[in-house]
């Protein structure tokens, strides 16, 4: 008697798993894109750097050398001053060092 339930129960489940509509699929579109959307793939500007910099918090800043692949800035930000090496060609900051007073 308890087999024939046992029997049931498990064909009334999968009478119910292939009766039930298939589900919907879906496209996902995934993008790729290496690099930054800062300057259309160029290097960014001394100027622009300086920029980036004061958009993140930093004031007084200070262009110190632009030349070559990372460019370097004095800012201050709180009460701390520090040198910021920026990439040229991403605009993003390599190294930040605390400068002592």
């Amino acid at each position: 008697m308890r087999l024939n339930i046992w029997t049931a129960f498990a064909l009334a489940c999968l009478m119910a798993l292939t009766a039930s509509p298939p589900a919907p699929a879906y496209a996902v579109t995934v993008n790729i894109h290496v690099g930054s959307d800062l300057n259309f793939g160029r290097a960014i500007s001394c100027r622009q750097g300086q920029q980036l910099l004061q958009h993140r918090g930093f004031r007084n800043v200070r262009r110190v050398d632009c030349r070559g692949r990372t460019f370097i800035y004095h800012a201050r930000r709180g009460s701390s001053d520090f040198e910021i090496a920026l990439s040229a060609h991403t605009g993003r900051v390599i190294r930040m060092t605390r400068l002592r007073r």
